[in-house]
């Protein structure tokens, strides 16, 4: 699987050709070089207005740092476990 990045730039004129100039999805991705897949998620992305996407990645940025502190917060309560259980049992 390639990791190639894309500028944003190329990304929002690739959907305008879709969008705007009414371009198949499949002719403008073989035309550019992606992937009809990528290309759909570009237009996902792409197609929402600026303030409904910098709010979705907003959203998207705090979901992830939930779940880093959720996994780290997870990992403490398993130590705290597994040390009540071993003094616990060196109590006896």
């Amino acid at each position: 699987m390639s990791s190639k990045r894309y500028p944003e730039e190329f990304r929002i004129e690739a959907v305008k050709q879709v969008t705007e100039r009414g371009h198949p999805v499949a002719e403008v991705a073989s035309r550019i070089g992606v992937s009809q897949h990528s290309l759909y998620e570009w237009l996902k992305r792409y197609s929402l207005p600026p303030v409904e996407r910098d709010e979705l990645q907003g959203q998207a940025a705090e979901i992830r740092r939930l779940k880093a502190e959720l996994k780290r917060v997870s990992e403490e309560r398993d130590i705290l476990k597994k040390a009540a259980a071993y003094f616990a049992k060196e109590s006896r």
